[in-house]
């Protein structure tokens, strides 16, 4: 008989519970919006909440701060979760068929993966940006890019240890061809440790578009997502903070979310956060 999974902790139950409200925020937010994201409401700048008839104040051109972070919620998560899959799809791949296949494929693989992780993630999406151009088509191959390397060392892990098992040897017996062992018999088998990395890297994703959009390398204008808020407000600051500091704790509260559910998930696996995940 099987064994019942352990329930989720309260702190994986308060991770769901936060991500569930940012999901809302992103999905029906913008339906509430007081204004248009772009409208200019007041030419006084970086208003207090409360002032110019705004919940949540005005940013460096006047417009509602509320409305841009609601907007910016849905553009955020969205393009965080596609750089992720995408990222997450090749990694999987890779990682499978290089622990699968063995020998020099395997070793060939796997040079090429630490050649590509050797260079800082940072540097390495300046360069393909600045090369390319910023939009978010560049963004998601870029950030994939970034995270396929990182997902395929775990991938290859997982696949290894679960390919070591009798009913993959017995597969393996049958003439089974690789990409049936993996479909059939791997992939299966490793759904929660690659749930739980799927997770940090969507909290990595995250955390490194916001960086991007920081440093004018992210979403571009009109358009805007929580990074790009904190980088055209930063004048703020010497009028109290709050158009820096609402966008700044969004993008805190929703990776720590991530994380406090990627935790119970690792607890559930009986696996602890390796040093591999977390770069």
């Amino acid at each position: 008989m099987k064994a019942k999974r352990p329930p989720l902790s309260k702190w994986g139950k308060a991770g769901i519970a936060i991500l569930s409200i940012h999901l809302a925020i992103a999905i029906i937010g913008p339906f509430f919006a007081p204004t248009d994201p772009g409208e200019i409401l007041t030419f006084i700048a970086f208003a207090q909440p409360g002032e110019e008839g705004t919940l949540l104040g005005t940013d460096y051109l006047g417009r509602d701060l509320l409305s841009r972070l609601l907007y910016g919620a849905g553009l955020t998560i969205a393009l965080a979760a596609v750089t992720t899959a995408v990222g997450f799809v090749l990694g999987v791949v890779v990682g499978f068929y290089a622990a699968e296949a063995g020998g020099r494929i395997d070793t060939l693989i796997f040079r090429v993966v630490d050649v590509v992780i050797s260079f800082p993630p940072i540097l390495l999406a300046l360069v393909i940006i600045v090369g390319l151009g910023s939009s978010i088509p560049v963004l998601i191959v870029t950030v994939g890019i970034i995270q396929a390397p990182r997902v395929a060392r775990i991938a290859r892990a997982v696949a290894m240890d679960i390919g070591t098992q009798e009913f993959v040897e017995a597969a393996r017996a049958r003439g089974e061809k690789i990409w049936s062992i993996l479909i059939r018999e791997i992939w299966p088998n490793s759904l929660l440790p690659l749930a739980a990395e799927f997770g940090l890297r969507l909290a990595y994703a995250v955390l490194l578009l916001a960086a991007l959009s920081f440093l004018g390398l992210g979403i571009q204008p009109p358009l805007a997502d929580w990074g790009a808020l904190v980088r055209e407000n930063m004048a703020g600051l010497y009028y109290g903070g709050w158009s820096i500091i609402i966008p700044a704790l969004s993008i805190a509260s929703l990776v720590v979310g991530i994380n406090l559910f990627v935790d119970s998930l690792l607890a559930q696996a009986n696996r602890d956060v390796s040093r591999e995940m977390l770069q």
